[in-house]
């Protein structure tokens, strides 16, 4: 028998309260790193639910509800959402959220000519090696360990209704 995953905590990450946001980001919750930094955006967030957290890692990602960005496209680089329905991905991503937090020259300097190409490769350079470097497995087994794991876990579901 397969033991499901412990309940992750109602935070300002995953609160149904948060529902006027002006950008929602999708994150990695299994990525110690990419906790890290949405921890110091909730921090700056602090509770106006300005930025809408949406962790793909979830069970209940739903790629639906959000642009119909799946697992293995939001795993493969940041994006998010803004309210009107705009993708963003990559390092504008950074920039715009922390714009949107009142903190948007830590990035400023990302738009210069020089500046923002080279940062731009540099991310494309640390999300092609991020899993790896955080010691997880590739981005074809994640997706299929996910896969693995709904449906078994919708299978369990199935079994429990015929009961």
């Amino acid at each position: 028998m397969t033991s499901s995953p412990a309940p992750r905590k109602t935070t300002l990450a995953n609160n149904p309260a948060n529902l006027h946001w002006q950008i929602k980001l999708l994150y990695d919750g299994d990525c110690p790193l990419c906790l890290r930094e949405v921890n110091f955006l909730q921090k700056r967030d602090a509770g106006r639910g300005l930025v809408k957290f949406v962790d793909i890692a979830a069970p209940d990602y739903e790629p639906a509800a959000n642009a119909d960005i799946d697992y293995a496209t939001a795993m493969g680089r940041i994006h998010a959402i803004r309210a009107d329905g705009t993708v963003v991905k990559n390092v504008a991503v950074f920039r715009q959220v922390y714009e949107i937090l009142g903190i948007g020259w830590i990035y400023a300097a990302t738009q210069w000519p020089l500046i923002g190409p080279l940062v731009d490769k540099l991310y494309e350079i640390w999300a092609d090696w991020r899993l790896k470097l955080t010691g997880r497995p590739d981005l074809p087994t994640l997706v299929a360990q996910r896969q693995q794991r709904l449906t078994c876990h919708a299978a369990e579901r199935c079994k429990l209704e015929k009961s």
